[in-house]
């Protein structure tokens, strides 16, 4: 589901029920009453979804696969298993695993990805990702380790804004950046969001934004009720990563001083959103001054952009389009980082899909949240975009001279090729290929058929489907001249990621009665 505004947004998730009224419902889950650590008083609980929830913390993935497949069976839908497989992550890690957040954060693109196969098949980009929830889950103790528990609050306290919790965490003060958040989650969850983005915008990282838009996203499938749980992950995230540079002497980041003097010097809060719609050369040179400058060069950039009232799609194309060109430049890992990350690889924590699902993030969040944090999302999705160029090669990958070689205007013929290619490991080939099917206008429905196949199949190192729904989202709002270089990118990848099968799918297909 594409969300344009944040009330479109939350009338879907809310059910107009979202703004005065979320006190009482969240009543519980916030702990207004004492909340006392270790009783069962102390425990969260998600209703109806409770049953779901405890079942995938205590059952080990093996054992758990068939009986989410008796669930289906028996008329539990693909939305419910998501949504307690979300809330039983956040309940888990709180945030603050590696391997968690990662989990979590596939669970939203995994299930848009049900949307584009066919019936027999929706459930097993699902399976996949709780397959892989549940052994991180078991690893971490389930339910006897649980991070997240009831928060206590004070009623009379006033819930504060932004400014405090940023204030928490520059103190990494977990327990009071908590209780304030749940205050203001309490009083109102759409500005407690608004809130949240002056904790999420404190540091350039993949995760604390891409966490940050998926808690958000996940409430279509949990509803508002447990917009709290989901929301806090991030505020403890926040915490713990600014806990982490501290401890380990890294200096304070740059963008604290450079997105209020960007914001300062273009006048942005006190001008209007822009409505000027780019034209596709302006949308090039702002792509490639992002992927080339400096990152307060694009930042600059951005907010210049902003005040000469270009509108936010064509800067946030823009900013998508210069992370593409990181991708397309990578020369690829110059060394094994693991036994599924191998020499040559860009699949995985790589600077090219890192780089896409940070801008595709930061364009989203600028779509639901209020002005100052629409405008600061894209100064600083550009910022985070800019200054890789020592991480790739200033030449593309060499694919151009490859697409021009192919004969064939088939494009069934083209697509086997594809296929061929993926399964040989060549990246070069199956991107010339690919821009050789997209050149000559055949359909991308085919090519995203073929791409998703893989992206359920293989592990991709946490990433593949992430970065999936990434291009999908990109390839769909993007401009006719480079919508095509997402695809591109999203063969590389799954040329990359082809021979690392995911585990627990030979099982799932099984259970499926799949060949």
């Amino acid at each position: 589901m594409t969300v344009h505004t944040r009330r479109e947004f939350l009338g879907d998730v809310g059910k107009g029920m979202i703004l005065a009224s979320v006190g009482a419902t969240l009543a519980g889950e916030l702990g207004i009453r004492a909340a006392i650590a270790g009783s069962s008083d102390d425990l969260l609980s998600f209703g109806p979804l409770e049953p779901l929830a405890s079942l995938m913390q205590e059952t080990p993935p093996a054992r758990l696969q068939p009986l989410l497949v008796e669930k289906l069976r028996s008329g539990v839908d693909l939305r419910t298993l998501t949504a307690a497989g979300a809330l039983a992550n956040a309940r888990t890690f709180g945030g603050q695993d590696y391997d968690g957040y990662h989990a979590f954060m596939a669970m939203m693109p995994a299930y848009e990805m049900t949307k584009e196969l066919p019936e027999d098949k929706r459930a097993l980009p699902i399976l996949k990702v709780l397959y892989r929830n549940a052994s991180f889950m078991q690893t971490h103790g389930g339910r006897s380790h649980e991070v997240l528990h009831r928060v206590g609050i004070d009623a009379a306290t006033e819930p504060g804004g932004g400014e405090l919790l940023r204030s928490h965490l520059r103190k990494r003060e977990m327990n009071q950046a908590e209780r304030a958040f749940a205050k203001m989650a309490d009083k109102d969850i759409d500005e407690a969001y608004n809130n949240l983005q002056f904790m999420v915008q404190e540091t350039i990282d993949v995760h604390q934004v891409v966490l940050a838009w998926r808690a958000w996203e996940t409430l279509q499938l949990t509803g508002a009720q447990h917009a709290h749980t989901l929301l806090r992950t991030s505020v403890r995230h926040c915490v713990d990563r600014e806990e982490s540079r501290v401890t380990h002497g890294r200096p304070e980041p740059k963008i604290r001083k450079v997105l209020p003097a960007v914001l300062d010097r273009h006048r942005l809060l006190s001008r209007p959103v822009g409505t000027r719609e780019a034209d596709d050369r302006w949308v090039d040179e702002l792509s490639f001054v992002i992927f080339k400058g400096s990152r307060e060069e694009a930042a600059d950039a951005v907010g210049a952009a902003l005040a000469e009232e270009f509108s936010p799609d064509s800067i946030g194309e823009a900013i998508s389009l210069a992370a593409n060109r990181l991708l397309l430049h990578d020369p690829g890992r110059s060394e094994a980082a693991s036994e599924d990350k191998p020499r040559g690889s860009v699949h995985g924590a790589s600077v090219g899909v890192h780089a896409c699902d940070s801008a595709n993030a930061w364009r989203h969040i600028a779509k639901v949240t209020n002005h100052r944090n629409a405008v600061a999302s894209l100064v600083i999705g550009a910022y985070h975009t800019a200054g890789q160029m020592r991480h790739v090669r200033e030449s593309i990958l060499p694919f151009a001279e490859l697409s021009g070689a192919i004969a064939t205007v088939d494009g069934n013929a083209l697509l086997a090729e594809t296929e061929s290619a993926i399964r040989d490991k060549d990246q070069a080939r199956v991107c010339a290929v690919v821009d050789r099917y997209g050149g000559l206008g055949h359909g991308p429905r085919p090519l995203f058929d073929l791409l998703l196949k893989y992206a359920i199949s293989e592990d991709g190192a946490l990433h593949a489907e992430k970065y999936y729904r990434t291009v999908a989202e990109e390839f769909r709002t993007s401009r006719p001249a480079f919508r095509w270089r997402q695809l591109t990118a999203l063969a590389r990848v799954t040329a990359s990621e082809y021979g690392f099968p995911a585990p627990g799918r030979e099982q799932a297909q099984e259970l499926l009665g799949i060949t």
